[in-house]
């Protein structure tokens, strides 16, 4: 294929590339009524043309744009997905890639990702990712070099015109957002002190909770009380879970984690009903554990054929993003096995919502928050899990595949108040040559 040696470059060696053909910005933007993806360069069309006919991760992303940091050989980009129900949100995201298919790839796919968590969480903001690739030369823990980076990013941000506002997501942290958020107004999860909303992570433990509720019901199984639950990650998300799990009665929890300091934490915190280990990074144990629910809280990518084949869990419900290595195939064979499984993208939505609203201020027991954990509200997270599993159930289909048809119903109803106005931005930001700017 023409587009084999630059999809298999490195980002190192694809910094290269640009900076020998002087881009300094790029994009790659769809145009509807030609059903094509067009590049902002005619060096960068292979690429365009790859993207057009791929089946996997490409589902008409409205735009992905690109900028160099020259001073550390790195790219900044945003990965737009829809901006239907308003501004593309989602956090950016600071990883490390072996080639730019892999980069691409991952930031059209958490794009997307994002517009489907959006949708169903009723939120008015369409879905899109940052992603910044890590040049492996760099020092990333070098608070210096970090706040140039972010500063950059911020800017960058400011320059997109607001189709996408950024978020916090893995690899970035509160002074990296505080660093962003000096250069744009167009982020979100800001720190409190500057009149952020502050940490998520106990509301989207809250929102798993709601989630395997959900599924005991579905499956008539109860409630959460004398169940036996098995987490894998015992971190931000993964040890409140655990303390909500203790306050609703469950028997026993089996857990682990690779860091050795949350493990001693949760151990002494419940020495009697939490069976905690201390794990490699690698270790599959969790995935055969004798157990009613299996709440994944740590990596993502960790249901596939091995592990799928080891589960003993009726329920998978947890906080991790992308748990299914393969999506159409790990759902189906979850499925065909009979085990229950709710959605990622459906259950851990809470840090998003935590976030996206901040615009509009705080309230004490906010009922735009509260809303997401009360079973009678139609795009709460119990209620759209019955909802979803129902349709799985009915049309005999996978779960990830009913959430994915509903999610996609409702990102493309447009915003009340502005339209489909992120399309007009991004065509305005063509026009004008953002490249050259």
């Amino acid at each position: 294929m023409s587009n084999t040696n630059l999809l298999d470059f490195s980002p190192s060696a694809f910094v290269k590339f640009l900076k020998e053909n002087n881009i300094k910005r790029f994009y790659f933007i769809y145009l509807p009524d030609e059903k094509r993806v067009v590049a902002s360069h005619k060096v960068l069309g292979p690429i365009a043309d790859f993207i057009t006919s791929d089946k996997r991760d490409f589902d008409t992303h409205e735009g992905m744009f690109f900028s160099l940091l020259a001073e550390y050989d790195t790219i900044l980009g945003a990965f737009v997905h829809r901006t239907n129900r308003g501004q593309a949100a989602g956090g950016v995201r600071y990883w490390s890639y072996k080639t730019m298919e892999d980069y691409f790839r991952d930031g059209m796919r958490l794009g997307k990702g994002m517009t489907q968590k959006n949708a169903l969480a009723g939120l008015w903001w369409g879905g899109g990712k940052g992603v910044i690739a890590h040049n492996p030369d760099v020092d990333k823990y070098d608070p210096e070099i970090r706040e140039i980076i972010y500063s950059e990013y911020g800017k960058f941000m400011t320059s997109l015109a607001g189709c996408y506002v950024t978020a916090e997501d893995v690899g970035t942290n509160v002074e990296d957002m505080q660093n962003i958020f000096s250069q744009t107004r167009f982020t979100t999860c800001i720190p409190d002190f500057l009149g952020g909303s502050g940490n998520p992570s106990v509301p989207t433990a809250k929102g798993v909770v709601s989630g395997m509720e959900a599924a005991l019901e579905f499956r008539g199984m109860g409630s959460l009380e004398s169940k036996t639950i098995a987490v894998q990650g015992m971190g931000n998300v993964g040890a409140p879970l655990i303390r909500f799990l203790f306050e609703k009665g469950v028997k026993k929890i089996i857990a682990c984690d690779v860091n050795e300091q949350n493990v001693n934490k949760l151990t002494d915190e419940f020495p009697e009903k939490l069976e905690a280990s201390l794990v490699e990074i690698d270790d599959k144990s969790i995935f055969s554990a004798d157990c009613d629910i299996l709440a994944p809280c740590a990596t993502g990518a960790i249901l596939n054929p091995e592990t799928i084949g080891m589960l003993k869990a009726k329920i998978i419900c947890g906080a991790a993003n992308n748990q299914l290595e393969d999506t159409f195939r790990d759902d189906k064979l979850i499925f065909e096995k009979g085990i229950t499984y709710v959605p990622d993208f459906l259950t851990n939505r809470m840090g998003i919502v935590n976030c996206a609203n901040e615009q509009y201020g705080y309230i004490k027991n906010d009922p735009a928050i509260e809303q997401h954990f009360n079973p009678e509200w139609e795009y709460s997270i119990y209620k759209m899990a019955m909802e979803i599993l129902t349709n799985s159930k009915t049309k005999n289909i996978p779960p990830a595949v009913a959430a994915s048809q509903k999610a996609d119903e409702l990102s493309r109803i447009d915003h009340p108040v502005m339209g489909h106005r992120g399309e007009m931005i991004i065509k305005s930001l063509m026009e004008q040559g953002w490249e050259k700017m």
